[in-house]
């Protein structure tokens, strides 16, 4: 009985990948939200992590993250996702403000579709929520979006990737008079994810 029950508790591979992609659900919510990008009443709260989360009522955010991140899961499940990141960007000019990279390190026995971790899912969900308030607490340095502005997301995989029809190759969005400051990371023994935000400083 032990060992049924030592494999239940273990995170699979694909568990593993849907714990990334609905910290990366979080934490994208949490950035339009506090950077302002959409009116305040356009979130509702939710719970989870032990944090009061904001998240997108807007059908059309909901929509294309769930339709992005579903991607996202099957490439983090085929090890073949380096980075995704969410830029921010002038409306107007279209000059990229502000970067949010999401850095997947792949850990353990990458050869093995079998992987999984025995690491509890509370000690991970700890380093998740330190990692979200550090998301919070980012408009305390981050500059004022004072424009209007726009998102979109970019997924970094290996060149023989095959894309989905709706999605397109694009330039990697860069931000002039770049400062990065790096969060900390959290790993499920398989996933490791680093966030930094770069943003534009004038004063440089």
């Amino acid at each position: 009985m032990a060992t049924v029950q030592k494999s239940k508790s273990a995170i699979t591979l694909r568990g593993s990948a849907e714990i990334v992609c609905d910290y990366l659900n979080y934490g994208i919510n949490s950035i339009l939200f506090q950077r302002g990008l959409y009116p305040p009443e356009s979130f509702k709260n939710t719970e989870n992590y032990e944090l009061t989360m904001l998240m997108s009522t807007d059908q059309k955010i909901i929509e294309f993250l769930e339709n992005t991140l579903t991607q996202v899961k099957e490439w983090l499940v085929g090890r073949i996702v380096n980075k995704i990141a969410l830029v921010i960007m002038n409306v107007k000019t279209l000059e990229v403000l502000e970067r949010w990279d999401f850095h997947v390190e792949y850990e353990g026995d990458t050869s093995s579709v079998e992987q999984h971790s025995e690491k509890p899912l509370n000690t991970i969900k700890k380093e998740i929520r330190d990692v979200l308030r550090q998301i919070t607490s980012s408009v305390t340095y981050l500059p004022l979006l004072d424009c209007l502005c726009s998102f979109d997301i970019q997924v970094y995989t290996k060149n023989d990737v095959e894309l989905p029809k709706e999605w397109a190759e694009s330039e990697a969005a860069n931000v002039k008079n770049a400062q990065c400051v790096k969060m900390r990371s959290f790993s499920t023994n398989i996933h490791k994810m680093e966030t930094v935000v770069t943003y534009k400083n004038d004063d440089l």
